[in-house]
């Protein structure tokens, strides 16, 4: 600091004064000066920074006595700021003038060399941490960005990385920042090694690591590139493994990591301890149970005389606070604590149990349903505000919300009420995704020329829950037009009513077929009543007119409608059956069936999501019949599907099986509109869609049949990168299924196999497979011969 002043006649001894003044600033010791009052102050040197921002930092006002000490705190704050790197100030007269030079801002930051990192990524993420474009340059923060830098690189097993940062001065004082990336080889693993272990080998136990040695599928993986957490992970994993095979003493002792001097070749190896194998002595509950002993021991995974599991015993001392939070005791302690006995190499449990105080639900918010309606969610809710707290309707709550599929993303917390000891609200938050779904198709070709094809499905109209939709098909092959509208709480108590009109023609599926039509005019209502909180049943009827029109002896007009498609005609008409099918004089006939189709159904549904399920069941089983009108038959549905969660969760095991069987009553034919087909996706992959079953004698197109059997498989696991993201899979499977005539004889399964990936996009649900037919037939008649296609996709576009 340097005062001069008309006052002192010694200005240079002044100046020497506060310079020694300044030194003993940055070692606690000020020398002193005569105060003055200051009639002025001017700041000098500032270019970016405001006056009025100096002058903030300024202990001292015109008019006010300026002191030694006050000039120490001044030129502490304003260094304090980062803003400058040298601050001085002098006295002129009665003039306080503050001179600073200011700290150079970044014009830039450059980066060079990086291949493993995206450089707008990094420039995101030093800008957060104070070194970006416009910011003040401050060295500690270029030098800790350039560790931070190294450490992700580090990270990523590059432990070869050099990162060389320049600062280069530019105009209007300012730098240029680069950092120069010589990354250098991926380090891999070049070897683990397991010292200690005797009770298993070391192979089977590197096996279960996720680190490994470099193999087949570790240039994508990259398990071959050592990660700390990863090491930490695979120590956890090897204490589980031993643990829960009776080894309660095992330790990891030690772990060293060296790598080869031209850091490419990393060395890993773990010290254990294994101890010994102990076995249950005993295994009992102590505590306040309310008098339900009996039911708790039940949960005790772990017995007398097993061998001991920490994972069973982790697992029944959660069965058991689950089951306390039922009762109301939300924040039970379920505590096992054990007595080893080393030399009979037993040892023995006492689980104690305390409930705490018993809580309830005070509020319940619900958050992040920016359209559905509070009600629409709340009806789903089985756990109520003001009611004792119960886990198993919270997790009932949460998957009820969660099969709504409204949403991709439902989860429940319940934190404590401030201040209260036995209350707690349950915050439920949604993620909400597209419900609208618009199929959209056009297509050109020599055999039906312009094709237009949609749909709008919206299955949660304007947030109301609930669903309306419209299908509109105008190909030459399937013209519809449907509407469809359901409430799935026309009362209040959870009865749903459906409403369906619609008019769809069918006309063969190849150019090659032989020529009919298929109209059918109709509509139904139907009502879903809930009878348990799984378990729902159906009611419907309906009315459907259904005109059928075959041809024979048009060509080249028209081929000859199929055998079975003229019987069926001739069938309604009540006209004999010839096989020469006489009696076309003009190359034409028709026949009307109408029919009064009523329905009664049953589906239970307890899966955790309807969106992409992990566990769970769900069923369905349907009877159809129509005992008056020209058609009389009835038709059975029954699908059983069973997810099944494996390896700690990340995979699925699926699967589905369907039959369905329909029949003629009072001695009339099965109407052929109301056949079954199979192939394609949503049944048996690998072959063309609806192409499996029963064919015609003259080009081998499919004419569907009365029953059905199909029955799928699949592995569903999560696609490398996306972590816990379930809505993006990919899966392998095993299909089966047939179509037959009547009954089920005449013809075993057909198979594939394949892999697939579903993705349920922000567009919309996508299906893609790729599967090999088994067993298809190739070679024969084209009434025997089987379809196949390998790759099939399906695929809706949302809204």
């Amino acid at each position: 600091m340097k005062l001069h002043s008309e006052r002192f006649p010694l200005p240079i001894f002044r100046r020497h004064l506060i310079a020694v003044a300044a030194f003993a600033l940055c070692s606690g010791y000020v020398q002193a000066a005569d105060p003055f009052t200051v009639k002025d102050i001017r700041v000098e040197g500032i270019q970016r920074t405001e006056a009025g921002t100096v002058f903030s930092y300024l202990p001292v006002r015109v008019g006010e006595t300026f002191t030694d000490e006050k000039g120490a705190t001044a030129i502490k704050a304003l260094y304090a700021t980062g803003f400058f790197k040298d601050v001085r100030i002098e006295v002129e007269g009665d003039v306080l003038v503050v001179f600073v030079e200011e700290r150079p801002a970044i014009a830039s930051v450059e980066f060079s060399g990086t291949k493993e990192f995206d450089k707008v990524q990094l420039t995101k993420a030093l800008k957060e941490i104070g070194v970006g474009e416009s910011r003040i340059f401050d060295k500690a923060l270029v030098d800790r960005a350039e560790q931070e830098l190294k450490r992700q690189y580090l990270s990523r097993g590059l432990y070869g990385v050099l990162i060389t940062t320049t600062v280069t001065p530019v105009e209007r004082n300012r730098v240029s920042i680069n950092f120069a990336v010589d990354e250098g080889d991926v380090s891999r693993i070049k070897n683990i090694n397991i010292i200690g272990s005797k009770a298993f080998s070391e192979k089977d136990l590197i096996k279960m690591l996720s680190l490994r040695t470099p193999g087949w599928f570790t240039w994508y993986s990259k398990a071959d590139q050592y990660s700390k957490q990863k090491l930490a992970g695979d120590i956890e994993t090897l204490k589980s493994y031993y643990q829960n095979r009776g080894y309660i003493e095992m330790q990891v002792e030690s772990t060293q990591v060296s790598i080869s001097p031209d850091k490419k070749d990393i060395y890993i190896t773990i010290n254990i301890n294994e101890g010994e194998k102990y076995t249950v002595s005993d295994i009992k509950l102590e505590g306040e149970m309310f008098g339900r002993e009996a039911e708790l021991n039940s949960l005790l995974q772990l017995k007398k005389g097993d061998v001991y599991s920490g994972e069973k015993l982790t697992a029944s001392t959660k069965s058991i606070s689950e089951r306390m939070g039922n009762f109301g005791y939300a924040f039970a302690n379920v505590n096992a604590n054990p007595k080893i006995d080393r030399e009979k190499k037993e040892v023995a449990f006492t689980v104690m149990i305390d409930p705490g105080k018993r809580v309830y639900v005070r509020n319940i918010n619900i958050s992040g349903n920016t359209k559905t309606r509070d009600e629409v969610i709340r009806r789903e809710l089985r756990q109520f505000e003001n009611s004792w707290y119960d886990g198993e309707k919270i997790k009932m709550s949460r998957d009820r919300v969660d099969r709504l599929d409204y949403f991709t993303d439902v989860t429940i917390e319940t934190p404590d009420v401030p201040g209260k000891t036995d209350q707690v609200d349950i915050n439920l938050g949604v993620t909400e995704k597209p419900t609208g779904n618009i199929m959209l198709g056009a297509g050109f070709s020599s055999n039906e020329k312009l094709t237009l094809s949609g749909g709008i499905n919206q299955t949660n109209a304007f947030g109301s829950g609930n669903t309306i939709g419209i299908d509109v098909n105008t190909s030459r092959l399937n013209r519809t037009i449907a509407v469809s509208s359901t409430n799935p709480y026309f009362t209040d108590d959870g009865i749903s009513r459906s409403y369906e009109a619609f008019i769809r023609t069918t006309r063969p599926p190849t150019v090659n077929s032989g020529d009919y039509r298929i109209r059918t005019t109709g509509g139904n209502i139907k009502f879903g009543v809930p009878f348990s909180e799984f378990d729902t049943v159906f009611f419907g009827a309906g009315v459907e007119r259904t005109e059928v029109e075959v041809y024979k002896g048009l060509a080249p007009s028209y081929s000859d409608s199929p055998e079975v498609f003229q019987r069926y005609v001739n069938s309604i008409k009540g006209l004999p059956l010839p096989n020469d099918f006489s009696g076309y004089p003009d190359g034409k006939r028709s026949a009307s069936a109408t029919g009064i189709p009523l329905t009664a159904a049953w589906q239970r549904d307890n899966r955790d999501s309807a969106l992409v399920p992990t566990k769970g069941r769900y069923q369905r089983a349907n009877f159809e019949i129509s005992p008056g009108g020209d058609s009389t038959y009835f038709r059975t549905t029954y699908q059983h599907q069973w997810f099944k969660p494996l390896f700690g969760g990340s995979t699925t095991l699926a699967l589905n099986g369907e039959v369905n069987y329909g029949k003629g009553l009072g001695g009339k034919d099965y109407p052929i509109f109301k056949n079954f087909y199979a192939g394609g996706i949503g049944s048996v992959r690998g072959y063309e869609g609806s192409s499996i079953g029963p064919k015609a004698k003259s080009n081998g197109d499919p004419l569907g049949g009365s029953s059905r059997v199909i029955a799928n498989a699949e592995l569903q696991f999560p696609f490398p990168g996306s972590g816990t993201d379930r809505t993006l899979r990919w899966f392998t499977f095993f299909d089966a299924g047939n179509v037959y005539a009547d009954g089920f004889g005449g013809g075993g399964m057909k198979t594939s196999v394949g892999i697939g990936l579903s993705w349920v996009s922000p567009l919309g649900p996508l299906k893609l497979s790729f599967g090999k037919a088994l067993n298809a037939n190739t070679d024969g008649p084209l009434d025997q011969r089987d379809r196949t296609q390998a790759f099939q996709f399906q695929m809706g576009t949302g809204f």
